[in-house]
């Protein structure tokens, strides 16, 4: 299917190369609010048209929109694209609340249009492995699990970190979506959560270039702990942080009844697995059961595409996005709160990869 690309950021690139191991993606435009950003990624990679946002969403030939624009625009920008009736992928998180989400949604069911949203790492070889493993009953029925993403923050290394301290930002929407995620297709959706949050440092200084010296003003929890309960009675524990200098947490284990998985960065395609069950003295690693453990930025817009071809649900679904949206919001309420906060939305689980991976 033809695809236009709006938002020519820094991770553009990222999917627009990997786009081109995907023969049922044709990138045909690209539009940025800034239109040199555009015309820089088209001359990289032989992108026919250059667009403003208007243009291309005007343009009868694309019938996809990749929207990669700031958080606060992913709403706005997927409205406009199912109102010009094409479908839309979307980078995540899916909105910066319930109310833009939901409405996103309903106009593409109303519709008849697919809407997607990334994270799709957890469509890669190594989460899909482990998801193999918790359905062949390798450690059992899981009874717990832990998710940790931990760190100093992004303003001495991105060009333009301000927006990852706005609302729609913090540590919980631009990194939980990864963890949160993958804790739904590893084990299923989440049912309620309790959080205690808080801003560490008011302000972050840029030490990037070229914004080098710039103070930025943290509008957005950057530090949140707490604990989900999920549809059957499993419970996780999660920190998700841009305030810790060190650590030695894992990215995510999970708990089961006849043993323990050690789960890959849910921010790559691929990783180690490791396996400990209840009767073996160490921990075992286990090697890939499916393909794409690569870069692989791209893979569920690929899987959408074939799901609208074959008409099937896709993995890396809006619904799966909003589910998890509404779960990450939920932290900073029930923190504001002092109460759990029961979540208004479910999905469905996505279905496994295929062990030979997608074809078109």
């Amino acid at each position: 299917m033809k695809v236009g690309l709006i938002g020519c950021g820094s991770i553009s690139a990222v999917y627009l190369r990997v786009a081109q191991r995907f023969p049922m993606i044709e990138i045909v435009a690209a539009a940025d609010i800034v239109p040199e950003n555009a015309q820089r990624r088209a001359e990289e990679f032989g992108i026919p048209k250059v667009y403003t946002p208007e243009e291309l969403l005007a343009d009868p030939e694309i019938e996809v929109v990749l929207n990669l624009t700031v958080p606060k625009a992913h709403a706005p920008v997927n409205r406009m694209a199912l109102e010009a009736g094409k479908h839309v992928y979307c980078e995540k998180p899916f909105g910066v609340n319930r109310e833009e989400a939901r409405a996103v949604l309903e106009l593409a069911q109303a519709k008849g249009l697919r809407v997607g949203c990334a994270p799709d790492t957890f469509l890669g070889a190594g989460h899909q492995t482990c998801r193999k493993l918790i359905e062949d009953g390798a450690i059992g029925e899981p009874i717990g699990a832990v998710a940790f993403m931990l760190s100093r923050g992004v303003e001495s290394w991105h060009p333009n970190p301000e927006f990852y301290y706005e609302v729609g930002g913090g540590p919980m929407l631009d990194m939980g979506p990864y963890y949160l995620t993958a804790l739904v297709n590893l084990m299923e959706p989440m049912k309620r959560v309790a959080g205690i949050s808080r801003i560490t440092f008011p302000t972050r200084l840029i030490t990037s270039q070229p914004k080098y010296g710039k103070v930025i003003q943290v509008e957005t929890p950057t530090h949140i702990t707490g604990a989900i309960e999920f549809q059957r009675g499993a419970i996780a524990t999660v920190i998700m942080s841009f305030d810790v200098w060190a650590h030695r947490l894992p990215c995510i284990e999970i708990y089961g009844t006849e043993g323990s998985l050690g789960v890959p960065d849910p921010n790559g395609f691929g990783g180690t697995v490791l396996l400990r069950k209840k009767d073996s003295p160490e921990w075992v690693e286990v090697p890939h059961t499916h393909p794409y453990a690569e870069q692989n930025r791209i893979l569920g817009l690929a899987d959408m595409i074939l799901a609208i071809q074959e008409g099937r649900p896709h993995r890396a679904s809006g619904e799966l996005a909003y589910h998890v949206l509404d779960a990450m919001l939920a932290f900073n309420e029930s923190s504001e709160t002092g109460a759990h906060r029961w979540l208004e939305s479910t999905c469905a689980q996505p279905e496994p990869m295929p062990a030979e991976g997608l074809s078109a």
